[in-house]
């Protein structure tokens, strides 16, 4: 990158406009630049998700994981380029079957919570399916390639396990919805 990153106030925005990869000039409330941020925001959620107390080799796991977002940004930041590939998803499958492998199958809904690690990763979850809604939105209106909606939906999925994975972690277990509790 060299010095591209040496003056961050560049002043550039502030009529309200973002600049793409391909330098294009976009407002800064266009479907893709939403879903650019809600990848990032993803990418800085797991970040807090890592800081906790979780298996190295989740960790490790995560770091990837967040590499493939910051990759996923620059695709949508670049219309018509592919950094997101098949085999990034393939990836989460085969982390998908490994972590679900041990679990419990479910039986019952089940609550976000648990141990603090298992709630940051839910809420990893949820950041992750908006980020997946909005890419949905940018391909009706724009060309954009089935990997990143792809690789979401999986992380989606694998932010979910993840979170009972954890909840077994920490010494405890899912949190189950009571859908006869008293009102």
């Amino acid at each position: 990158m060299g010095n591209r990153l040496s003056k961050i106030a560049t002043r550039t925005g502030d009529a309200g406009t973002t600049g793409l990869g391909d330098g294009s000039r976009v407002d800064k409330d266009a479907l893709r630049v939403h879903a650019m941020g809600d990848v990032d925001e993803l990418n800085s959620q797991i970040g807090v998700l890592i800081c906790e107390d979780i298996p190295a080799q989740m960790r490790h796991e995560l770091v990837s994981i967040q590499h493939d977002l910051f990759d996923m940004g620059g695709e949508l930041c670049i219309p018509g380029y592919t950094m997101i590939t098949e085999a990034q998803v393939t990836r989460l499958d085969s982390l998908l079957a490994f972590y679900n492998a041990d679990l419990p199958p479910l039986r019952d809904f089940i609550l976000p919570g648990g141990s603090r690690a298992a709630a940051i990763a839910n809420v990893c979850r949820t950041v992750c399916r908006r980020a997946e809604r909005v890419i949905v939105s940018v391909g009706k209106s724009e060309p954009i390639n089935d990997a990143p909606r792809q690789y979401m939906n999986r992380l989606s999925d694998l932010l979910f396990v993840l979170s009972r994975v954890l909840n077994r972690y920490a010494g405890g277990s899912d949190v189950i919805w009571e859908k006869e509790r008293q009102r």
